[in-house]
């Protein structure tokens, strides 16, 4: 990657334009406004610098203009395609991507996101998160955190054994497309007949007749992945050998197997069970926060591709707190799924017990920890966590953190707006006392 792209050129802040600039035309107390000018953007520029070449290559975007892009997608919850497309009618946006004037064509291609993502990797994504956090400043800074877990789902359908089959028959005939190789039976007739079959399982014997359709398919799919292993040449068999050992893993797979594929194009996603009595089952990877007690924000979010204890993951949650904040961090008030341990890394792990004698600020401090529960709600409803359209296990990792991230911003621009909405009554206020105690004046010297 790092051999493609040179170091983007820098534009000459000097030059003149026809029309008048951003600074001249936009509402400085716009949030976006004020986060533009809080954010320290030469911090991504020192740091993403090394991803590119100095002298190979065709000029990459500004690195500036694909962090703002990927915050600003985060932030109202865009897509790739969607924020392109914004930024090109939005002034305030393409201020905050540092341009000088406005400009209607599109900044890049949503390719050029996805390729951005890869080269930046978690670290730029935590990077992102850390900025934020330096930007609610004092806000930040608290001794007692609160903490919790929840899953962040994959964008994949929900997965049955049929459906498993059915692509394993259909990724088989497009290799056999692919590879130039004529099958002995496509069997896209018999499929055909076969699931007709299956959706009339709840008729009379239909489940019966239902059953004994499956087992063709899963038949047909491993007939198929034989014939495969049979006619590819050395080379195309190196080529596809992945490909054809997930699928031999899913035929074989039973029930009640540990580490099950669930997807053929995500197959890391695992199956979690949180109680909830509306989705028993959730399919995606765990993702875990830290926020402050006082203020909310979140100064630690970490993703996690296994089924393992939510207790096991605090290790690395405090790791990444310390490592965004410089900071240790006293007490960490979490919920009855982290029981186990009472100390790590000089951090106590506060979980509610029978106690008749627990202190009050420990009491107050397990109340408030429900607060980490909407802020939860809030990343999946606001800022692209309810289902995770970034493929594989980076794209999880990257999604959790720019969602933080932009949770984190949000938060600062609200406080901006709240505070130019009172500064503006309090103004309002003193001129009408002022009026008042005048006109006052005036009435007794009248009289």
């Amino acid at each position: 990657m790092a051999n493609l792209f040179m170091l983007p050129k820098k534009k000459n802040p000097n030059q003149l334009g026809f029309y008048s600039t951003f600074s001249e035309q936009l509402d400085h107390n716009h949030p976006l406004f004020q986060l533009a000018n809080a954010i320290r953007w030469e911090v991504f520029e020192d740091s993403f610098s090394k991803h590119y070449s100095l002298n190979q290559g065709k000029p990459a975007k500004p690195i500036r203009l694909m962090v703002s892009l990927l915050i600003l997608k985060q932030l109202r919850n865009l897509s790739d395609e969607s924020v392109v497309e914004h930024w090109s009618e939005n002034s305030y946006y393409q201020f905050f991507s540092g341009e000088e004037y406005f400009t209607p064509k599109t900044p890049c291609s949503s390719t050029e996101l996805v390729e951005f993502r890869k080269r930046i990797g978690a670290e730029g994504a935590e990077l992102i998160l850390k900025e934020s956090i330096r930007v609610n400043g004092n806000d930040s800074n608290d001794d007692n955190l609160s903490g919790d877990t929840t899953i962040q789902e994959k964008n994949i359908t929900y997965p049955t054994d049929d459906k498993l089959y059915k692509k394993i028959i259909k990724e088989c005939r497009n290799i056999a497309s692919q590879e130039e190789i004529v099958l002995r039976q496509s069997y896209s007739h018999t499929v055909k007949k076969l699931s007709t079959v299956q959706r009339f399982k709840k008729n009379k014997n239909g489940a019966k007749l239902a059953r004994k359709a499956s087992k063709k398919i899963k038949t047909i799919a491993g007939v198929l992945i034989r014939e495969l292993n049979r006619k590819l040449t050395a080379t195309s068999l190196s080529k596809h050998s992945s490909n054809l050992a997930l699928f031999a893993k899913v035929l074989n797979q039973k029930r009640h197997d540990t580490n099950k594929i669930y997807s053929l194009h995500e197959p890391h996603v695992k199956c979690y069970t949180k109680g909830k009595e509306h989705k028993k089952f959730e399919f995606g990877s765990k993702a875990s926060f830290l926020i402050t007690q006082k203020t909310g924000v979140i100064v630690g979010a970490l993703n996690f591709n296994s089924t393992e204890h939510d207790s096991k993951t605090l290790p690395k949650a405090i790791e990444q707190y310390e490592r965004l904040t410089s900071n240790k961090a006293k007490n960490i008030f979490l919920d009855r799924g982290y029981r186990g341990p009472k100390c790590i890394n000089q951090t106590n792990i506060c979980v509610p017990v029978p106690d008749k004698n627990i202190s009050r600020a420990k009491r107050k401090g397990h109340s408030r920890r429900a607060a980490i529960e909407p802020v939860i709600g809030h990343l999946k409803q606001n800022y692209r966590m309810s289902r995770n359209y970034l493929k594989g296990i980076l794209g999880d990792e990257l999604n959790i953190m720019l969602a933080a991230a932009a949770m984190n911003f949000k938060r600062v621009m609200n406080l901006w707006k709240t505070e130019a909405i009172y500064s503006w009554k309090l103004t309002v206020h003193i001129i009408m006392v002022v009026y008042k105690y005048l006109f006052a004046q005036k009435l007794k010297m009248t009289f």
